[in-house]
């Protein structure tokens, strides 16, 4: 919890007893369903809340925004972004029912009020409409762009960024994002934070 702290301040009592609710939370299903990996748990806040807020850091979504988190998995980044931004509305998206049964749980425990979670895949959203997509390391970004792009409206629901797609990715980019062939904007999360961890690690995004 120190490690969001040093970065983020500004919550209110409620925001901060969410977030320091998510370790015990998460370890607990952990045990039960492996939703993070078991090496990676101990360092819940670092490599999963902090990562996730990641984009945070970059785009202040305006209040009544929608925003869908694609293959979401245990629930990042798409719990610490519905924390950080209570007055947003986030429909979480996983292919894998046992995954969105610990995204519920969780939701449900801290008392989230802002999150839908389905089992579903993506491109099965049918009759559903988005001001930005969140993604963190599902898939490559060309097939992440057609899996969502028919959902984004046009339009700019935040103060910085037009309506998009919003990637946490890592690695060397170059090739992927060549062959995406998409308008791309990066930032490096390690000008961001500076643990290690966020070495190589960035934030790509793709407006509609």
């Amino acid at each position: 919890m120190d490690v969001i702290q040093k970065y983020f301040s500004d919550f209110t009592d409620k925001q901060t007893e969410q977030f320091a609710a998510l370790g015990d939370l998460y370890k607990e299903w952990n045990e039960m369903i492996n939703v993070i990996s078991r090496k990676d748990i101990d360092a819940l806040y670092e490599k999963h809340v902090l990562h996730s807020l990641a984009i945070a850091a970059i785009v202040n979504f305006n209040n009544g925004a929608k925003v869908v988190d694609i293959g979401t998995g245990g629930g990042f980044p798409g719990i610490p972004l519905a924390i950080f931004f209570p007055e947003v509305e986030f429909l979480l998206v996983d292919s894998i029912g046992k995954k969105i049964k610990v995204v519920n749980a969780v939701k449900d425990a801290i008392g989230l009020k802002n999150v839908t979670a389905v089992h579903s895949r993506v491109e099965e959203l049918k009759g559903k409409s988005f001001d930005f997509a969140v993604t963190r390391a599902v898939a490559p970004l060309a097939k992440l762009w057609g899996w969502i792009n028919p959902y984004l409206k046009e339009g700019q629901n935040s103060e910085e960024l037009a309506n998009g797609l919003i990637c946490l990715k890592g690695g060397n980019l170059e090739n992927e994002i060549k062959e995406s062939k998409l308008k791309v904007q990066a930032w490096a999360v390690s000008d961001i934070f500076e643990e290690s961890f966020f070495e190589e690690k960035y934030v790509v995004y793709t407006p509609k």
